[in-house]
């Protein structure tokens, strides 16, 4: 019987009823995310209209070992079975494309019945295509089933150029002006508060096809967008410095743009990335110091559920991986252990969700943006501008210091005060043959010292090296000079 959808509760649950062999299609979503509800809405009508099919739903941040398993890190997120095996996923709130992929995996509801438009899958039943009618009617979308793909193309550049020129100036951005959804739009926001201007605003986040459109059709990857009069002026980076070097304002005055006087339009001034918490936030003057203190507390900051070596969602551990990909040292607070800093945080960084990634006191925002950050370089770039500096582990350190010197020897004291025999023979031999060389005191450093020791897979020291390879230790330094070859070994 149709119209049966399924909360998962494990993930042996989840790897039994794919194991049975019938088409599965796997619904991650999250309560925080406005996308997922009327993406919710199509899947239980598809559920209705594909009654062969198993129909499945993950709250993802709640069953994080399934959510890593099939590597969620966005909300909502399809993933589609068939025959006991993967075959494929849909990421974002594209209800056309969810039918076409359900119709794939799940076969014809009725094969004596005309199909239903292809953009809305082979066989989408009546509720469905009513469902999608009322999701692009929500989102403003102008595209209508049975458009052939170039007039698809063509109407979603003219809304995409209509929603451009809706106003003087426009911002594209995640979330609203009241609830930004990640920090840089939070920051061009307050810019334009501050240049007292009136702007309107899109929740890119409420509506893909947008999202992704106007990525192309600006050549502009990220976001916010900034638009003035139908032009982009750029994202967030452009934004700032625009309005530092007081370009902004004389952008917006020659295109007939003044600011305003209206007394609504006040800001809060953020100092030292303290941020700045609304009188009307209800938080005490106490939880609010904490949560600075707490934000502040190492340049790079992550609210998350766990902890970075045992994180308690899968949202969390990609925010770690990516850290530690980047090779940032990073401070975390798990969030799971304090309910007043949990609920506190949502309303002081007005973000509803963890986790929650903070640069030098600013909110950078969550999971899925972090990860798009990573993959476009622009994580990289604000790190560096930051002055936040990669991490250097100890094998990237023996790697630099076996390599400073064309001749490097690692040993007990110093050429002028050996701290052992082996080591003094070593340097008479090396002075014998007028070789220059550089050194390092193993006494000094015991992380060197240990490290080295697997680093070179050699025990004992001293260690003699040549252009970052390991030449040897004391008796086979003897042997080369005995026989004559270690000059020529260390200038080949």
């Amino acid at each position: 019987m149709g119209g049966s959808v399924k909360d998962v509760q494990s993930k042996s649950e989840l790897d039994q009823l794919v194991k049975d062999g019938a088409p599965v299609i796997l619904h991650f979503w999250a309560p925080w995310c406005e996308a997922s509800k009327p993406m919710d809405k199509v899947f239980f009508h598809l559920s209705i209209d594909f009654p062969h099919a198993v129909f499945l739903r993950v709250e993802a941040e709640e069953q994080p070992e399934i959510s890593e398993a099939y590597a969620v890190s966005a909300v909502p997120f399809f993933v589609f079975f068939k025959d006991g095996e993967k075959v494929d996923t849909l990421e974002g709130a594209d209800p056309s494309s969810l039918a076409n992929k359900v119709s794939k995996v799940a076969g014809i509801v009725h094969p004596w019945d005309p199909a239903a438009p292809a953009s809305l899958g082979m066989a989408a039943g009546p509720a469905v295509l009513e469902s999608v009618k009322e999701f692009a009617a929500d989102n403003g979308s102008s595209k209508v089933a049975g458009q052939s793909p170039s007039s698809a193309d063509d109407s979603l550049k003219q809304r995409l150029q209509k929603l451009i020129e809706s106003q003087p100036i426009m911002l594209f951005m995640k979330g609203t002006p009241e609830a930004p959804q990640c920090g840089f739009s939070q920051k061009v926001v307050d810019i334009l508060k501050k240049e007292r201007v009136k702007f309107g605003s899109f929740d890119i986040l409420s509506d893909g096809e947008v999202r992704e459109g106007l990525k192309k059709l600006s050549n502009w990857p990220t976001y916010p967008q900034l638009y003035c009069k139908g032009e982009l002026l750029g994202g967030c980076d452009i934004a700032i410095a625009m309005h530092e070097s007081g370009e902004l304002q004389e952008v917006f005055k020659s295109h007939g743009i003044d600011a305003t006087s209206s007394s609504d339009l006040k800001v809060g001034d953020s100092k030292n990335g303290e941020g700045v918490i609304s009188e009307a936030s209800g938080l005490s003057e106490k939880l609010t110091s904490q949560l600075q203190t707490l934000i502040n507390s190492s340049p790079v900051m992550l609210f998350m559920k766990g902890k970075p070596e045992e994180p308690k969602c899968g949202f969390s551990r990609k925010v770690v991986d990516i850290l530690n990909q980047e090779k940032v040292a990073f401070k975390s607070f798990d969030i799971l252990s304090d309910d007043e800093v949990r609920q506190g945080l949502k309303v002081y960084s007005n973000w509803s969700s963890y986790p929650q990634l903070y640069i030098k006191g600013e909110l950078i925002g969550g999971s899925d943006i972090v990860l798009e950050m990573q993959k476009s370089g622009e994580l990289k770039k604000v790190l560096a501008e930051k002055g936040i500096v990669k991490e250097e582990s100890l094998e990237d350190r023996l790697r630099k210091l076996v390599s400073s010197s064309p001749v490097m020897l690692f040993m007990k004291g110093t050429p002028d005060g050996p701290r052992c025999g082996f080591s003094s023979k070593v340097v008479k031999v090396l002075r014998e043959e007028g070789v220059d060389f550089g050194s390092f005191d193993i006494l000094s450093d015991e992380e060197v010292r240990q490290g080295l020791k697997t680093f070179s897979n050699w025990p004992t020291f001293p260690q003699l090296y040549y252009k970052g390879e390991l030449v040897g230790g004391c008796d086979i330094v003897m042997e080369l000079h005995s026989s004559g070859d270690l000059k020529a070994t260390l200038s080949e």
